[in-house]
């Protein structure tokens, strides 16, 4: 797969979709704001920064985006913000990433236009297959490992169902679902382009820190490769 592909397009404009996705969030911890884990996470070597706030009044979560958004656009990258178009518009996003019972993605690219980013969540390959059909620039696949967002085993997919997904799409799947360190190497190597982090490093007790473990555990897959 070409690195930096939009749905599958050499000649496409979009940004890349990134390797190291950290999703910030408020709910899970009130120690950091959404702008300042940001920020952390850029300097630990994140190339995507997803706003997450699931809470909250509107004209809250405009103020707390846009000041994400002044985080990577000082730092020149890619900001995806989960589920919201209207939000993704507002701030001046890079894109937005859609569940599944969230805005189609068709619809949220006739709305965004044909240069935005836009992810879908996929939880099975034909879902990927489906998400990749209606538009979208990659997938965030998972649960990948027990996390404690998914209480229920069975939804776990493994590495084995990360390679069913990128053998099944020919845009990236980006991994999700209790990624750790140490389960990196295992996760790219079943095909994932990239992993996406939430509560290793919004809880963690330095969260630069643990986004640099995660880039230095990535880029020791990329140099073998």
């Amino acid at each position: 797969m070409e690195e930096s592909l939009a749905n599958g397009d050499p000649t496409s404009s979009k940004p890349d979709v990134g390797r190291l996705h950290v999703l910030t969030d408020f709910h899970l911890q009130q120690q950091h704001a959404h702008a300042e884990l940001a920020r952390m996470a850029v300097r630990g070597g994140a190339d995507t920064i997803q706003f997450r706030q699931k809470h909250g009044g509107i004209q809250n979560i405009l103020i707390e985006a846009r000041t994400v958004a002044q985080v990577c656009q000082d730092a020149s990258i890619t900001l995806v913000v989960d589920d919201r178009v209207d939000v993704t518009q507002a701030v001046g996003a890079t894109g937005v990433h859609l569940g599944q019972n969230d805005f189609p993605v068709n619809a949220a690219r006739s709305i965004l236009g044909p240069n935005a980013l836009i992810g879908a969540t996929a939880t099975t390959p034909e879902q990927a297959v489906e998400a990749y059909e209606l538009g979208a620039d990659y997938v965030g696949f998972g649960p990948v490992f027990p996390t404690t967002s998914k209480r229920n085993p069975k939804s776990v997919k493994g590495p084995e169902g990360v390679r069913d997904a990128s053998e099944a799409v020919p845009i990236p799947i980006i991994a999700i679902g209790g990624i750790t360190h140490d389960r990196v190497r295992p996760t790219l190597e079943a095909g994932a382009y990239g992993v996406a982090v939430l509560s290793a490093v919004c809880t963690a007790n330095n969260p630069e820190r643990a986004t640099a473990r995660f880039r230095a555990a990535i880029d020791g897959v990329q140099t073998e490769s």
